[in-house]
């Protein structure tokens, strides 16, 4: 399993960001969550199956159609708490 956290900077809020996210990370069977930051990124943290997470980190990259991704950070996250499901906070 691999679990990061990544920090998304653009013009990514208010652009459909999250929700694609959200879509894209249930379709690849990930479990996690991504949120707004109050300096205007996203934050994401998704963990699962090496392959899935890599492709949503590639997707990332991209984003929505209305979004311009300016930069993916992508840190390895120790954290031990277990997600059921991906969601949307904040």
């Amino acid at each position: 399993m691999k679990r990061v956290l990544l920090t998304i900077t653009g013009k990514v809020q208010g652009v459909g960001f999250r929700r694609y996210a959200m879509h894209r990370a249930r379709a690849l069977g990930l479990t996690g969550y991504v949120c707004n930051l109050d300096n205007g990124s996203v934050e994401l943290l998704v963990q699962g199956a090496y392959p899935a997470v890599d492709q949503l980190i590639a997707e990332c990259e991209v984003g929505p159609p209305y979004a311009d991704v300016r930069d993916v950070l992508v840190e390895e996250d120790d954290g031990d708490e277990i997600y059921l499901d991906f969601s949307v906070t904040g």
